[in-house]
C-alpha cells in the first residue's frame, strides 16, 4: 500500500520585508490586496499544526499543488524552500508551482532555481513540466499551470507543446501499468473554469486525458474542497480539489478552513483500491479532525 498526501496553496506567512523597488507591476496591486484583504482569510493559522498532523500520518510521499509563496519575492523562494525541506526530502515531495508562485515574468524560473530538486524529475524531453515521480506502483505525474498574469487575473496555462508531452508521458506510464496521479495547481474540469482565475488550455488538458486516462487527478487555486471527474477512455478520472492549507480557521473571505487529503492506495488483483481521508479544521472547533472518507476507487 501506498499512502500520498496532498497539500495545497500554502501562502507562506508573514510577508517579509517588500522593497519599494521590488512593488512594480502587479506586486503592487498583489501587495495591498494582500495587506487589506488576503492576509485576514490567508495569516497562516494552523498551519504548522496542520502539517504536523499530515506528517504524523507517515506518507509514503507529499504532493504540493502550488502557492507557496505570495508575491513570489526572492526571500519567500527562500522561505518555501525551507518550509519543504520541513515536510521532507526531494525523494519523498515535489511541487506543481501555482500563480503566485509566477506573480511576475521570471519568477517562476526564480523560484524553480531555488526549489531544485523539489520541482524536478524524469522527463521525455528536456523541457522541465512534465516530470515524473515513481514510488513502487505508483507514478506521479507533475505539470505546470503557472504564468504570469495582469493585475485582476489569477488564470493558469496549460500549452499545446506541454500537452504534447504529457500525453507521451500518459501513455508510457499506462502501457507499464502504474497507479498516474496527475498534479496541476489550477482545476482542468469544466465547473471551475473562470476567464480570469481559471486554466487556458483546460480543453487540451482534458482531451489528452480522455485519450491516454489517468487514475486520478489533483488541484489546488480554489481554497475550497472539491470532488470532481473528467471523461477518460473507459471512465470518469476523478479530480480532487484542496482547501488552502494556510486558511485561518474562521475565514471571512469564502475559503474553507485548512485541510489536507490523505489516499491509500494498493492494487487489489488487476484492479485498484483507493480510499481518501480528508483531514482539517472545522470552524466552530480547534481541533483537527477527520472530515471525510470516500472510496475514489
Amino acid at each position: 500500500m501506498i499512502t500520498l498526501a496532498h497539500i495545497s496553496d500554502v501562502h507562506l506567512a508573514p510577508m517579509p520585508h517588500v522593497k519599494v523597488r521590488e512593488l512594480l507591476g502587479k506586486r503592487a496591486s498583489g501587495f495591498l490586496n494582500w495587506k487589506f484583504v488576503r492576509q485576514r482569510s490567508l495569516g497562516g493559522d494552523g498551519l504548522s499544526r496542520l502539517v504536523q498532523h499530515m506528517r504524523e500520518q507517515n506518507p509514503d510521499f507529499v504532493a504540493v499543488t502550488g502557492d507557496l509563496t505570495n508575491l513570489s519575492l526572492p526571500e519567500e523562494h527562500r522561505n518555501a524552500h525551507d518550509w519543504l525541506v520541513s515536510l521532507g526530502s526531494p525523494e519523498q515531495v515535489c511541487v506543481s508551482p501555482g500563480n503566485h508562485d509566477a506573480y511576475v515574468r521570471g519568477a517562476l524560473q526564480a523560484a524553480c532555481a531555488t526549489w531544485g530538486d523539489y520541482v524536478r524529475g524524469e522527463t521525455v524531453d528536456t523541457a522541465a513540466f512534465p516530470f515524473v515521480r515513481r514510488i513502487g506502483e505508483m507514478a506521479i505525474v507533475c505539470c505546470s499551470s503557472a504564468v504570469p498574469t495582469g493585475p485582476g487575473f489569477a488564470a493558469g496555462r496549460f500549452s499545446a507543446a506541454q500537452a504534447s508531452r504529457f500525453a507521451r508521458t500518459m501513455s508510457l506510464l499506462g502501457e507499464a501499468g502504474y497507479f498516474r496521479v496527475v498534479m496541476i495547481h489550477h482545476p482542468p474540469n469544466p465547473e471551475l473554469w473562470h476567464p480570469r482565475f481559471g486554466l487556458w488550455g483546460a480543453r487540451r488538458f482534458r482531451e489528452v486525458v480522455a485519450t491516454t486516462g489517468a487514475e486520478l487527478i489533483l488541484h489546488g487555486h480554489t481554497h475550497k474542497s472539491s470532488i470532481h471527474s473528467i471523461p477518460g477512455p473507459r471512465s470518469e478520472v476523478p479530480v480532487i480539489g484542496v482547501a488552502a492549507a494556510a486558511a485561518a480557521q474562521t475565514s471571512s473571505g469564502g475559503d474553507d478552513p485548512a485541510r489536507y487529503n490523505l489516499f491509500k492506495i494498493e492494487r487489489v488483483g488487476t484492479a485498484w483500491s483507493c480510499v481518501m481521508r480528508e483531514y482539517g479544521f472545522q470552524r466552530l472547533s480547534p481541533d483537527i479532525v477527520l472530515r471525510l472518507q470516500v472510496r475514489i476507487y
